[in-house]
């Protein structure tokens, strides 16, 4: 395949979002005020488009065929992989883990194509969300697809599916008539997940059922790269019509959780959740989807 012919099967593939008015973020006490994710207010938006999945590890490989990119995760020589996806001889290999978070482990030879480490493969996960992927990382795919990272007002607006106010994509019960609707932890973090949503690390980009825009996975399963530079004030600081950070600061934004998101750790796999990380970091669940302007389709 060309990649006119790829980036082109890429842009087809986007889901068109009407532009409108919506009620942006949240003042609910259950959330981070650190983080910023309020105050509510009214944003508007003009139309977009956007990926209804985050990107697979087949999409990400055809662009690495196509253009012998390599990932930061590659250069560095190592990534993050969480302890309980590494193999026993992987942890064994292990020399240093992060104080703070000793559940992360600096794995040599982890990328998007060995996620878990040398020992680890893709095959049978070719539908799953790559990881490993830094924003930069991301920002490279977008170039060659014609594509970009969705603004985070985007991200949510589309996120929501079209409901107003609501904690998450499909309302505010998190199992609705008790069936899992995302992949989150399950069980005592960070030393037992159930897996009672199916998976103990990512799930295909479209488990479960999708929101009311055909978008699926915007909670949980990884954590998706946005366009905005990450500012706790993002909502004092942005203006209300296709609001974007572009101050650089030292992170840039992500949205929607991932499958390690706990309720009594990272409760940040509701739709108005922020967080952010340098633009060279990449780790096991760190992924991203795309978009694109409606006049450059």
């Amino acid at each position: 395949m060309s990649v006119k012919a790829a980036g082109s099967q890429v842009r087809d593939a986007l889901v068109r979002i009407e532009g409108g008015v919506f009620r942006m973020g949240t003042n609910d006490p259950e959330g981070f005020p650190s983080d910023g994710e309020g105050p509510i207010r009214e944003v508007r938006l003009d139309s977009f488009r956007i990926s209804p999945y985050a990107v697979t590890n087949a999409e990400f490989r055809t662009f690495v065929d196509d253009t012998g990119y390599v990932t930061e995760a590659e250069r560095f020589g190592w990534s993050y992989v969480f302890h309980l996806l590494a193999s026993e001889e992987t942890r064994e290999r292990v020399k240093d883990v992060p104080q703070q978070v000793p559940w992360w482990l600096v794995v040599e030879g982890a990328y998007w194509a060995k996620p878990e480490g040398p020992d680890s493969t893709i095959e049978g996960r070719l539908d799953h969300p790559v990881v490993h992927i830094s924003w930069n990382d991301a920002e490279a795919y977008c170039v060659w697809s014609g594509t970009r990272l969705p603004t985070e007002a985007e991200w949510e607006y589309a996120a929501r599916g079209g409901l107003s106010g609501k904690t998450y994509p499909w309302g505010d019960l998190l199992k609705p008539d008790g069936k899992h609707r995302c992949n989150i932890w399950q069980g005592k973090f960070p030393v037992k997940n159930n897996a009672s949503d199916g998976y103990v690390g990512t799930a295909p980009v479209d488990a479960y059922e999708p929101n009311g825009y055909g978008l699926y996975n915007v909670s949980g399963n990884v954590w998706e790269w946005c366009a905005d530079w990450f500012s706790p004030g993002y909502h004092r600081q942005t203006r209300s019509e296709n609001p974007r950070f572009t101050e650089e600061t030292e992170r840039r934004s992500m949205r929607g959780g991932s499958y390690l998101c706990h309720r009594s750790y990272c409760n940040r796999y509701r739709v108005a959740a922020r967080s952010g990380n340098t633009p060279d970091s990449s780790t096991g669940n760190c992924g991203f989807r795309v978009a694109a302007d409606i006049a450059n389709m």
